[in-house]
């Protein structure tokens, strides 16, 4: 049935050999007693279809990024896990029609091509060993000569309809059965590796599949252990996810593996609406021109990116304000420690972003909300979201006076259940009690 199938619509590699020749290979195979494992490489990406005669037909350039309006908090996000992948992405929810996949698939063209090893499904960098392909691994270590070109920083999308075996990858039929050896045909996830990983619609996608992406997203390994294969191969991604909350939540589990949490909603401001409406008529009606109108902000911020991530290794924050963070997290009850961590390293990359050396409190408020808005608990009576709340802690833990009447209240509290504790202990029945308090009938004698 299998092999129907395979004849029908897969297409056969060995075309060339003979029937009698595959024989006489899969016997050699079982003679020498060869269990090998090999990885089958997908076929190249192209960078735009063909026309007749063969040509390359260009691809349509993207929405340019600098020219979404508004919606400061989504870009910041995104270009903070560009200039940091360690923040672990961002979850953008919002209505529809907010620009939420249009600004993902935008933020592609601000990265640099990428080198990679020539004909490696798993995009292995020819220089860093972290990012690198178990075969090309091996070739690096007996110290060959890669060969290598250059590609763009993928973007691989998706779809709600994926299953698990095509995200993890999974074993090569056809080489199974025509050539009887086993292969590894690797998925989404090794597509993914050093480029982005976008989610459209994660709140409806399988929860066992959103926990095995943000498993590998955090980890920056992918182990698959199916059908008699073992491999760990580099999966190190930027995780994005975008959904409408109208159509269902994340449960709190998943909502914690994101870095940063953006709310979006539809743009109010009537300038901001109409420029970006004729924007999107321009780009209908000619996208190059658009594109080539907007190349110099769009080059312009890529520099910027390129320069942050050079700068983010000398980027330092005092220990006062990493204690502000931690105490921050322990006044929201923030479960973990995952809240500690992404706000630190969310402030030292908006800090190399805007090309300074140093944290200071006004960076740490611009975003916190966004590493921690998602990691509290939801309350149904409670009219202020959790950004707000997020926001008033932080204003009232920066601002020196408050903070002197907080301390003040804490010490006449402190105070007032010692001198309680020790009228209590000195035999005083109304000890502890308010004043004019009842207390109760007097016992006979």
């Amino acid at each position: 049935y299998y092999l129907q199938i395979i004849k029908m619509q897969a297409p056969i590699q060995s075309r060339g050999t003979t029937k009698f020749g595959r024989a006489c290979q899969r016997y050699a195979c079982k003679q020498q007693g060869k269990r090998q494992l090999c990885v089958v490489p997908r076929a190249a990406a192209t960078t735009g279809g063909t026309v007749a005669g063969g040509k390359a037909r260009p691809k349509q350039p993207g929405f340019p990024f600098t020219k979404i309006q508004g919606q400061d908090d989504m870009k910041l996000a995104l270009l903070l896990n560009v200039v940091d992948p360690n923040i672990g992405g961002a979850l953008i929810m919002g209505d529809r029609g907010c620009g939420k996949s249009v600004a993902v698939r935008a933020l592609v063209d601000l990265l640099p091509d990428i080198e990679v090893v020539v004909d490696d499904p798993f995009n292995s960098d020819p220089k860093d060993p972290k990012y690198m392909g178990p075969e090309v691994l091996q070739r690096f270590r007996n110290g060959e000569q890669l060969p290598t070109t250059v590609m763009r920083t993928p973007l691989v999308e998706l779809p709600l309809g994926a299953t698990e075996d095509r995200i993890c990858g999974t074993i090569d039929i056809e080489k199974a059965l025509l050539e009887g050896i086993k292969a590894y045909e690797p998925g989404l996830l090794a597509r993914a590796n050093r480029g982005i990983l976008y989610v459209d619609e994660v709140n409806l996608l399988d929860d066992g599949l959103v926990d095995v992406v943000l498993d590998s997203a955090a980890s920056g390994v992918n182990t698959v252990e199916r059908e008699g294969i073992s491999i760990v191969h580099p999966a190190r991604f930027i995780m994005i996810g975008s959904g409408n909350p109208q159509e269902g939540e994340l449960r709190p589990q998943l909502l914690d593996r994101f870095g940063l949490s953006v709310q979006v909603g539809t743009l109010m401001d009537s300038d901001m609406r109409t420029q970006l409406v004729l924007d999107r008529m321009a780009y209908e009606a000619n996208p190059d021109a658009l594109a080539e109108e907007a190349r110099p902000a769009q080059e312009a911020l890529t520099q910027k990116l390129m320069d942050a991530r050079k700068r983010l290794k000398d980027v330092k924050i005092s220990m006062d304000l990493q204690i502000l963070i931690s105490d921050i997290c322990s006044r929201l009850n923030v479960d973990g420690l995952r809240g500690d961590l992404v706000t630190n390293r969310a402030a030292k990359a908006l800090v190399a972003l805007e090309g300074r050396n140093k944290v200071t409190k006004e960076d740490i408020g611009k975003v916190v909300s966004l590493c921690l808005s998602h990691r509290l608990r939801k309350d149904p009576l409670d009219p202020l979201d959790n950004a707000g709340k997020v926001g008033m802690l932080f204003q009232r833990m920066t601002n020196p006076e408050i903070m002197r009447r907080e301390e003040e209240a804490k010490r006449k509290k402190e105070e007032a259940e010692k001198k309680a504790a020790e009228e209590a202990g000195s035999g005083n029945q109304r000890g502890g009690m308010k004043a004019g308090a009842w207390g109760g009938l007097p016992g006979r004698r």
